[in-house]
């Protein structure tokens, strides 16, 4: 199919600097947890999206130096020349698909922890991070301005050496240069500090350095926060950046221009509880009213319509996008080719992020589970390896996991029949898109809706049985199948097991009228009473997303948690507004606290860190410290348990039972994937379903085999060998 001629727009070259990005899209900047340090998954992801039509493709924030390193985080760096040759490995990889390849050169200040080089950070005054914890850095003289802007610089030659046709920098997110500018770090009365043209010298000497450096080579880019969302004590859109764009205009090549801070680096990457796509347009596209240089922006733009307006109405010359080009590598030759209803549509849940903040590599992504993979297990998004058998399969559970599953099968060649009671593909995504903010998170079950629905043309042996009976042993061993998949999903426990006692809570019970799973609030099958105590032990999102679905129904909601409210929301940039969202509402939070007993209409609660602060041995079948001697009780209405969750694995295990029957009914193989292996992240049972898929012809598909790993053995060269080939698992 052509494209719509409605997008020809995204697909006009434009001029940046020296180099000509040959269309509008492009990849920003974005975490991945490779580094420098993992040469092939850092060049195998970022040449994925070139091969996939961004015209642009930039590594993630780039240490230019020692004092800016933000381990326990993995940033890539470019501190010497084997990081140069590491890098090479990206930018040739790119270039291979005629893309441009960028850099974001990055200076943290005390926003840099340095908890491996245990450098001492500088910045423009003396201050205390309020993202990291225990870090202050050293107020700048004259000679350290000098000496960081030599950084810049050193790191710039090196990224024009390792192949690097864009060099940033970066002055988003509260980092150095935007450190300067802002009066909210910047408390100096020297040429530095004071007025706006002090505060803006920095940022400006630094640029025109680097621009003098490289820019005949390089186009130089710079990303800039034009609000830091704080009022007068930051940097606001008209106030300051307008006129920031002017002074600095004639040194930089392409603007890049978001919206926040570092603490609360959400309000960037928005996630889509909170945000729509566009949401910082507002803002952004005020810059092409002084510029004269291409601006672009993110937003988590997935829809084509959306991006051609923007372009059309002038806000932005260029599409930017991070989670969309995770969520889909391909998004710009879908649209190219007329296939929009191809996109695997970004949830906006921000999983990705998660990963990166927690510290952990490889970032994953709930829609696409090949993301980080590409490398490490030869994983291409949109090529699968043909069918290596005449094996059929049944796949029980069109959840995450199952529906995944029986796409990639399919994808194969393998005919498959996907079967489920529910009436909709999706399993418990159904319910949880039904959830204040989450209507988005539906965009991972349409997806496979959709695909599924297009091989099932092509595949005529292959079957979706929807709204069928639940299967049964017997079902299943007189199927007819060669492999049987499990993915029949969990469910939330109905007696209060958690992870805190790892037991039930005495007298709670979900077949009380008044005591729910949070399955009988969303399907609506249980009447719910005014006065509503939901008790947590999830350190996710279902408590607040609960707690705020009834409280704006009319329900005084309490919640009473012994893991802290949505910990896990911290890792996806969604803890701030929550909480925020949880005080506007009038919804009530008592922390650290758990049930001892439960009634009717009353539950028990004790502090989690009550008595016993010391401690001794006091002999066999004794506490070694005194027992908590404070209990009280609170009445409710309605209880609703969000203890934890139970794999619903009586079909697995019940074949796995009558394993001596399997071979008189041809059966080779009986497999579980996704929460019935055990309750996870979505993002990770999806992984189970693409996994079990391309692994099938294994000996023991169960279990994954062993991954390629990027690591320093003892005795060997440390740099990577001379030549770098990226193979696909196709």
């Amino acid at each position: 199919m052509a494209r719509d001629p409605k997008h020809d727009i995204l697909f006009e070259p434009i001029p940046i600097g020296p180099k000509i990005l040959k269309n509008r899209f492009y990849q920003v900047p974005h975490c991945i947890g490779a580094g420098s340090d993992k040469p092939g998954f850092q060049a195998a992801h970022r040449s994925i999206k070139a091969e996939g039509g961004w015209g642009g493709v930039n590594t993630e924030y780039l240490s230019i130096h020692p004092e800016s390193d933000d381990t326990h985080r993995l940033s890539a760096r470019l501190w010497d020349e084997g990081d140069v040759r590491n890098l090479r490995a990206m930018t040739d990889a790119v270039h291979a698909h005629d893309a441009l390849c960028g850099v974001e050169m990055w200076y943290g200040g005390s926003h840099a922890p340095n908890m491996e080089s245990r450098c001492t950070p500088r910045g423009p005054s003396q201050y205390a991070s309020e993202f990291e914890t225990m870090t202050y850095c050293k107020e700048m003289d004259l000679d350290d301005i000098n000496m960081v802007q030599g950084y810049y610089v050193d790191a710039a030659k090196r990224a024009r050496d390792a192949g690097f046709d864009i060099v940033y920098v970066y002055g988003a997110h509260s980092y150095l240069p935007l450190q300067f500018l802002s009066p909210y770090y910047n408390k100096r009365t020297d040429g530095y500090g004071g007025s706006l043209a002090n505060r803006a010298r920095f940022w400006i000497e630094t640029l025109e350095k680097v621009k003098r450096a490289v820019g005949d080579e390089c186009a130089i880019a710079t990303r800039f926060a034009v609000d830091t969302l704080i009022a007068d004590a930051g940097v606001e859109v008209e106030r300051d950046a307008l006129d920031f764009v002017r002074m600095a205009d004639d040194y930089v090549d392409v603007w890049d221009v978001n919206v926040g801070d570092i603490a609360e680096w959400g309000e960037d990457a928005g996630p889509s509880r909170f945000y729509r796509q566009g949401h910082q347009l507002p803002w952004q596209r005020f810059i092409k009213q002084v510029s004269k240089k291409p601006v672009l922006g993110v937003g988590r733009f997935t829809d084509p319509e959306k991006m051609a307006e923007v372009i059309r109405s002038g806000q932005l010359d260029i599409i930017g996008a991070a989670r969309p080009s995770i969520a889909d590598p391909f998004l710009p030759e879908k649209i190219n080719q007329g296939r929009a209803d191809d996109i695997r549509t970004c949830i906006g849940c921000n999983v990705c992020i998660s990963r990166w903040e927690i510290g952990g590599p490889p970032m994953i992504c709930t829609q696409n589970p090949t993301a980080g993979e590409e490398y490490r297990r030869g994983w291409h998004p949109e090529k699968f390896p043909k069918a290596g058998s005449d094996d059929s399969f049944l796949v029980v559970g069109a959840g995450p996991a199952g529906s995944e599953c029986a796409r990639v099968l399919m994808e194969r060649g393998y005919t498959v029949h996907l079967v489920d009671d529910q009436d909709k593909i999706g399993g418990s995504t159904n319910s949880i898109a039904t959830l204040p903010g989450l209507g988005e998170w539906g965009y991972h079950r349409d997806y496979r809706e959709v695909q599924l629905n297009k091989l099932l043309k092509k595949n005529k042996e292959s079957q979706v049985a929807l709204g069928a009976k639940k299967l049964s042993v017997d079902d299943c061993l007189e199927y007819g199948a060669d492999k049987v998949i499990i993915a029949t999903g969990a469910h939330w426990n109905t007696d209060g097991t958690n992870a805190l006692t790892h037991d039930p809570v005495e007298g709670i019970d979900t077949n009380t009228p008044t005591h729910l799973t949070p399955e009988q609030v969303l399907d609506g099958s249980k009447p719910i009473g005014n006065k509503v105590l939901i008790l947590n032990c999830d350190p996710y999102y279902m408590a607040p997303s609960l707690a705020q679905k009834l409280q704006e129904a009319g329900h005084k909601v309490t919640i009473a948690t012994g893991v802290g409210l949505g910990h896990y929301m911290h890792f996806t940039l969604e803890a701030p507004n929550m909480h925020r969202m949880m005080h506007e509402l009038g919804i009530e939070v008592v922390g650290d606290v758990w049930a001892s007993k439960a009634e009717a209409n009353r539950i028990q609660l004790y502090p989690i860190f009550g008595d016993g602060y010391r401690r001794e041995y006091r002999g066999p079948g004794k506490l070694p410290r005194r027992e908590n001697t404070h209990f009280d009780w609170h009445e409710f209405d309605s209880l609703v348990v969000v203890t934890g969750r139970s794999s619903d694995n009586e079909l697995f295990t019940g074949l796995k039972a009558r394993k001596d029957e399997w071979a008189a009914n041809d059966i080779k193989g009986v497999y579980l994937i996704g929460d019935a292996w055990a309750p996870k992240l979505m993002a990770d049972a999806t992984f189970d379903g693409q996994r079990i898929a391309r692994e099938i012809e294994l000996e023991d598909p169960q279990h994954p085999k062993p991954y390629r790993r990027e690591v320093a053995v003892w005795g060997s060269p440390y740099l990577p060998g001379d030549k770098f080939e990226i193979e696909y698992d196709i």
